[in-house]
C-alpha cells in the first residue's frame, strides 16, 4: 500500500509540475527526480492528502500549500490537484500566491484564486483570480469578485526586467 501511495504522489509530482517553457524543456523536467515531504498524510481510493508545509518539487518547480491533495479518476490515474491555505505555484522564472490553487492536470489549467500576486523578476501583477496555462506560459488576472475589497487587477511592470 506504501508503494501505491509513493506511485500516485510521483504521478501527481510528475503531471502537476511541469516546466514553463518550449517542449524541450517539459520534457527534461519529466524525467528529473521528484520530491515531496508534509508534516501528516494520507491515502483513500480516491485521493491523496498531504497536510501541514506540504510541498511537492520536481526540477525547478515547486507547490506548497498548508494542505495538498491530490484526486484520481476511476482508472486511479491523478486527475486534480487543490491546494489550500497559503498556496505557492514557483517555476524558475514565475512566482504564484494565492488562498488555494486547483490544477486540472489534463489541460494543464491552474487557477489560483484569493489575494493573487504574480511575480516575475521586478514585475509584479495582483488580482482576486489567476488562469495559468502550465504547458503554454499563458496567464490571465482578474480582479476579485464585487463587492470584494480590491476589486480591479493592479500591476507594477520594469521595461527590460524578464
Amino acid at each position: 500500500m506504501k508503494f501505491k501511495a509513493l506511485a500516485a504522489v510521483s504521478a501527481l509530482a510528475v503531471l502537476a509540475l511541469p516546466a514553463v517553457g518550449d517542449a524541450q524543456v517539459n520534457k527534461q523536467t519529466s524525467n528529473q527526480p521528484i520530491a515531496f515531504g508534509a508534516d501528516s498524510g494520507e491515502q483513500t481510493p480516491a485521493s491523496i492528502s498531504l497536510r501541514g508545509r506540504a510541498e511537492v518539487t520536481q526540477g525547478g518547480n515547486r507547490l506548497r500549500a498548508d494542505a495538498i491533495t491530490m484526486f484520481r479518476n476511476a482508472a486511479g490515474d491523478p486527475d486534480r490537484v487543490e491546494a489550500t491555505g497559503t498556496v505557492y505555484f514557483v517555476t524558475p522564472t514565475q512566482s504564484m500566491r494565492g488562498d488555494r490553487a486547483v490544477y486540472t492536470i489534463n489541460n494543464g489549467e491552474v487557477v489560483v484564486t484569493g489575494n493573487v500576486i504574480l511575480t516575475q523578476g521586478q514585475n509584479v501583477l495582483t488580482g482576486g483570480r489567476l488562469n495559468y496555462n502550465v504547458n503554454t506560459d499563458a496567464a490571465t488576472m482578474a480582479g476579485a469578485p464585487r463587492g470584494s475589497a480590491g476589486t480591479r487587477i493592479q500591476g507594477v511592470f520594469y521595461p527590460g526586467n524578464n
